[in-house]
């Protein structure tokens, strides 16, 4: 664990406030909204038309250990500062397009954080969709309170309850061997996180009988993965798997093992500074594993909380009854990865050259890694009986060579702050139209976290249809 810091870490426990500070069940009226919660009394803020709680422990963990959940704190949680991201090496192809991945965001170990933003002056009884987001970044990379993932547009709007996880990632989160150090620790935060929310998200005005786990990326391939991993199991009803690299996933254990090999002299009590040069060590290790190697951290199979890779079939099957799924993929998901090349970029801005790269790169790149496993899960999820609908994201293709791209979709989910008007991702579009077109996706997203199932929306650049639908039509 990193050292405590010398200023009041985000979550951190202090003395309770007097009657004069804060009155009434969320003091609303008085300034700071307070919650009166099982896991302790919450101090949050207001901002504009939400309120937050920011940066709260769901669970502790030693480097390397399981997360454990924590008694009821008996002074009230400031939670006013966002949470921490798991200490992590720079991630190029990310920073390029968005800047940094998380912003001005400190990174710590002690990271295993939520932060719970809701309409502002919700009171506990109203009994909101709750929607908990999975942040992605391959496993290696982001945090849940990176300025690229500000739920508030969607709470405001839709009238939700946005619960976004921290967890650990690469080498603190994702790479034990299941010997000396457990395998899957990230996730087993998430669970812990789920956890947490359904303990606690009442007092907020949620209802933790009508949770929505979503993600992108591998927050999508985690969400999917939290439908068969054990101690799970009906901590959320419905699922949101957005751009998941499914055709990443198998046949991983020789790469897994390398890696293993690879960073076993590192000291368990290693200074974070050599944790992340042997993070960077690590993935270049996995390279020589092609495809698979441009993610090498992730999850691993036959280790808890997750079944052996044999019987994955079986168990996505066996959940398909309880979760309700909306999984898709945007159109042209592979043109973020090759827009990073400068004879590929220079090519696709021009229209015969983007059209060559188009057919013989990003087309076949995205469905051999993203689209044909989205499709895949969709089909067995119907054919065991579950619901859902299957999507395609094409917002602004045409407008610009990373239109459609992967991450495409965040900017509507999740327009923040002005964040995204200095990505390529929305040139060609005025912000105002991003807000307008980003509501119209903000709605179907939520409307899903309702129960009222997902429907298409072309001004949106989405494409729906329902699992069970023969011919594919969209909406």
């Amino acid at each position: 664990m990193t050292e405590p810091p010398a200023t009041e870490p985000a979550g951190q426990r202090l003395p309770p406030l007097s009657p004069s500070e804060v009155q009434g069940e969320n003091a609303h009226a008085t300034g700071a909204p307070r919650w009166n919660a099982p896991c302790g009394t919450v101090l949050g803020r207001h901002d504009g038309p939400v309120d937050r709680a920011t940066g709260i422990r769901y669970a502790r963990a030693e480097r390397y250990g399981v997360p454990t959940p924590l008694p009821p704190a008996t002074t009230v949680i400031r939670a006013t500062d966002p949470a921490p991201a798991c200490p992590q090496p720079p991630m190029p192809f990310l920073d390029d397009i968005v800047g940094s991945n998380i912003g001005d965001l400190p990174q710590d170990e002690d990271c295993l954080r939520v932060s719970v933003t809701v309409p502002a002056g919700t009171a506990p009884e109203a009994g909101l969709p709750v929607m908990v987001w999975i942040h992605g970044g391959s496993y290696a990379a982001g945090g849940g309170d990176a300025p690229f993932y500000d739920p508030a547009a969607l709470v405001r709007e839709q009238r939700v309850v946005v619960v976004s996880v921290t967890y650990r990632l690469g080498l603190l989160g994702f790479l034990g061997d299941g010997k000396d150090i457990p395998a899957n620790l990230g996730l087993l935060d998430m669970i812990a996180a789920l956890r947490w929310t359904r303990e606690n998200i009442a007092a907020f005005g949620g209802d933790p009988a009508n949770v929505t786990a979503f993600g992108q990326s591998a927050g999508g391939d985690a969400v999917a993965h939290l439908m068969i991993a054990d101690g799970a199991r009906r901590l959320f009803r419905r699922a949101i798997i957005q751009s998941a690299p499914f055709g990443l996933l198998p046949g991983r254990a020789k790469m897994n093992a390398l890696m293993a090999a690879t960073s076993a002299p590192l000291a368990r009590d290693a200074p974070l500074s050599e944790v992340r040069a042997m993070q960077q060590r690590v993935a270049k290790a996995a390279v020589r594993f092609g495809l698979k190697g441009q993610m090498p951290f992730g999850l691993q199979y036959g280790h808890a909380p997750l079944p052996p890779e044999s019987e994955l079939d079986a168990r996505w099957r066996e959940a398909a009854g309880r979760v309700e799924v909306l999984v898709g993929n945007t159109v042209r998901e592979a043109a973020l990865f090759t827009a990073r090349i400068p004879p590929l970029l220079r090519r696709m801005h021009s229209p015969r050259g983007g059209a060559r790269v188009d057919r013989f790169l990003v087309a076949p790149f995205t469905r051999r890694i993203y689209g044909e496993g989205a499709a895949r899960f969709a089909r067995r999820h119907a054919h065991a009986g579950g619901t859902g609908a299957r999507y395609e994201f094409s917002w602004g293709v045409g407008r610009n060579p990373v239109a459609g791209a992967h991450i495409s979709e965040l900017p509507l989910l999740f327009p923040g702050h002005g964040v995204w008007e200095r990505t390529p991702l929305v040139d060609g579009h005025t912000w105002a139209e991003v807000l307008e077109d980003g509501a119209r996706l903000r709605r179907v997203w939520a409307e899903f976290a309702r129960g009222h199932g997902a429907h298409g929306d072309a001004r949106a650049g989405l494409r729906v249809c329902d699992l069970h639908d023969p011919a594919g039509r969209a909406d």
